[in-house]
């Protein structure tokens, strides 16, 4: 089941987040939020795995915070 991690403001944002999760070996999928535009400007949920959760959420606090 796939869980978020984190929700990011735009597109842009979550790609950045995505490529960093990828990058330590998480597996990552990126859902927008409400209804889509056509455009990078809304929110993104950030999603992996049940199973990485732990992992995805300390690599998105040094990421992030």
């Amino acid at each position: 089941m796939w869980t978020v991690v984190y929700i990011a403001p735009n597109k842009s944002v979550a790609e950045n987040l995505q490529r960093v999760l990828s990058n330590e070996g998480l597996l990552v999928t990126l859902r927008a939020i409400g209804l889509p535009h056509g455009n990078d400007t809304g929110a993104v949920e950030i999603l992996v795995p049940e199973s990485e959760v732990d992992e995805a959420m300390e690599i998105l606090n040094s990421a992030v915070g």
